[in-house]
């Protein structure tokens, strides 16, 4: 089972690296149709062609998409994570000072008016 895992990931590793093969071995599988069909000399009478121009602008394009994958891979950042180990000696307990004053207030008289200047919407010019 090992073995078979390896064997797959190896491939799956090393398949990117074929593509500009996998474009070739499918120009020659339909070669035929291709001179038929999409060449730009297939109305010639002399046609030495044979489809290869595809071929050249199949590969081109392969190869521009691979340029604009690393370009984007270039772009990425890589982020690297330190872990920084502190050793201490000596540990010292931190006192902390409780404050007497409450953080809060509370109203003992009843609300006379509410402002809601800070709460108006943008105005927008029409």
């Amino acid at each position: 089972m090992k073995s078979l895992f390896s064997i797959v990931l190896s491939i799956l590793l090393l398949l990117p690296s074929f593509g500009s093969f996998f474009v070739y071995t499918s120009f020659k599988l339909n070669q035929d149709e291709i001179a038929k069909t999409i060449c730009v000399q297939r109305k010639m009478i002399n046609n030495s062609c044979n489809g290869r121009c595809e071929l050249q602008k199949s590969l081109k394009k392969y190869e521009d998409n691979e340029k604009r994958m690393q370009n984007n891979l270039d772009n990425k950042v890589d982020l690297v994570f330190v872990q920084n180990t502190v050793v201490a000696d000596n540990f010292k307990l931190i006192e902390f000072n409780y404050i007497s004053k409450p953080n809060f207030y509370t109203l003992e008289k009843e609300t006379i008016s509410v402002s809601l200047s800070s709460f108006r919407p943008p105005s927008f010019l029409i």
